[in-house]
């Protein structure tokens, strides 16, 4: 059974829903999109232009005036105005300014206009916290990810390990626990599981089981 054209993933930080996404996409020939490299552009343009995070005037016209676009179906790079950014998205102080940059409603509206143009273009994957509630409220498949605050702490734990970067396990943990409040709490576009989401559970689970369950799901949507 062919797979429906459009699908919606949320979920938490570290939860696996980019992993899933890219590795989903790659198996139905889809493009995929992580829509938080696109709040990550932003943050990245703004420290760029000396605004900062908390400059919310400056960030919301730099949301509404340039088009950010993925490169590539993996959807790694993006095109933010002329620039191309890969690493530069993956950058702590970038990382940091994204997580104040994306409570901002002006930011979020700019950037769900540009998010339901890429999905009109074809068939597409795409994953971030809002996803299924509010880009894209009529995928024929949401799929909400979700994983334990402490398994998503010691991905990520071990991910900044592999960049070299030091850092406590407890520290990373905290932060977690903060961005998921600071994510389901937020006035715009909070993070919620859509009502008809199906929730998968990554704990304990390799990412070729979890690519094998949402395959399955997908085949047997209508």
């Amino acid at each position: 059974m062919e797979a429906p054209k459009t699908i919606a993933i949320d979920g938490p930080v570290a939860a696996g829903k980019t992993a899933l996404g890219k590795a989903l996409a790659e198996k139905l020939g889809y493009r995929f999109l992580d829509t938080g490299l696109m709040y990550r552009a932003v943050s990245w343009l703004a420290i760029q232009q000396g605004a900062g995070a908390d400059n919310e005037g400056a960030v919301m016209r730099i949301a509404q005036t340039c088009p950010i676009r993925p490169i590539g179906d993996d959807g790694a790079s993006m095109v933010i105005g002329e620039q191309i950014l890969g690493e530069e998205l993956r950058h702590p102080a970038v990382d940091l300014a994204s997580s104040q940059v994306s409570t901002y409603q002006g930011v979020r509206s700019a950037l769900v206009k540009q998010q339901k143009q890429i999905a009109d273009e074809g068939p597409v994957v795409m994953a971030g916290r809002d996803i299924g509630t509010v880009v894209l409220p009529d995928a024929p498949l949401k799929l909400f990810i979700v994983a334990s605050p402490e398994v998503r702490a010691r991905r990520r734990y071990e991910e900044m390990r592999d960049l070299g970067k030091e850092v406590e396990f407890q520290e990373v943990l905290d932060d977690l626990l903060a961005r998921d409040h600071r994510d389901e709490s937020r006035d715009a576009s909070p993070l919620k599981a859509a009502p008809d989401a199906v929730v998968l559970d990554t704990d304990g689970k390799t990412l070729c089981q979890v690519v094998q369950h949402a395959l399955r799901i997908a085949e047997g949507v209508q």
